[in-house]
């Protein structure tokens, strides 16, 4: 089956925007059972004057049913970024905003917990495609782990899902597995890599719902077509990078040219300086001589 590749944003938001490919795509990574869920997301395009469009953010309101059959709404925030300098500037910014909008900060109080989703860029230390970085309570008097949980420290603090899609293999075994291998960057159709052979046949409801959505954009001429237009705005961006890039790289040599000729200039001096101690030690040695 030919599918368009979800990790352009117009296709990722197709996809997201379906509530069964939300819920599947958040419960299967938080392992949790999605009751209901706000499909009311918030994109945000994060744009800067040095790399151009960096971060996609999606945010989703989750009824979440846990163990003991209790319900809870908890935030799920959804960002796709290519490196993961710019989820970096990203929270940066977000914080600037928080503090200038105090809304945002009443709109998540009542919320019980928050989950953050990254996708697409490549930590080069960890190899597994899909990551959760989760917090333990320890406590520090008796060195044992705590099992009950506090509201405070919940809201406080959040897990985290990395997802790195250059690191996902051909692997078709597990409910996660079957939701990642959409995203396997291999088997393209061309080498635009806007389009893929999808080569495993769906065999649970959500993921045929998935690649039917996929096989619509990536088919249909006008949803390619935005595609197209993404893909040229992301060659203009990395092009604008690299050449920032290299003037940097360029600022930085001469720098360092400037500084190996002072260096070298400090060093003649400093010799000069020191053939000229030793002119003088020996004419006082020879008028010392003379007396």
């Amino acid at each position: 089956m030919i599918i368009a590749n979800p990790i352009y944003d117009v296709v990722f938001k197709r996809l997201m925007e379906n509530e069964k490919v939300a819920k599947f795509f958040i419960s299967t990574l938080l392992e949790q059972t999605i009751e209901a869920i706000e499909i009311k997301p918030q994109e945000f395009t994060y744009t800067n004057e040095l790399a151009g469009i960096a971060v996609f953010r999606l945010d989703f309101i989750a009824t979440i049913k846990n163990d003991s059959g209790e319900y809870k709404k908890v935030l799920i925030e959804i960002q796709k970024a290519k490196n993961p300098i710019d989820l970096m500037r990203f929270r940066n910014y977000l914080a600037e905003q928080y503090k200038k909008r105090r809304q945002n900060k009443q709109r998540k109080r009542h919320l019980a917990h928050h989950y953050h989703i990254y996708t697409q860029f490549t930590l080069p230390e960890i190899e597994t495609p899909c990551i959760k970085v989760e917090r333990n309570y320890k406590d520090l008097i008796n060195k044992t782990i705590l099992l009950k949980k506090s509201e405070f420290v919940e809201k406080l603090t959040h897990d985290s899902f990395v997802v790195q899609v250059e690191r996902i293999t051909d692997r078709y075994q597990t409910k996660l597995d079957k939701l990642l291998s959409v995203f396997e960057q291999r088997n393209f159709t061309d080498n635009r890599e806007i389009t893929k052979n999808f080569a495993h046949e769906p065999d649970i409801d959500e993921l045929k719902t998935i690649t039917d959505i996929l096989h619509y954009v990536g088919t249909d001429p006008e949803e390619r077509k935005q595609i197209e237009i993404e893909q040229e705005a992301w060659r203009t961006i990395n092009a604008m990078f690299e050449e920032k890039e290299r003037k940097y790289q360029q600022e930085l040599e001469e720098q360092r040219q400037e500084l190996e000729e002072q260096k070298q200039e400090l060093e003649e001096q400093k010799q000069a300086l020191h053939e000229k101690d030793k002119l003088i030690e020996e004419l006082l040695r020879k008028l010392n001589e003379k007396k």
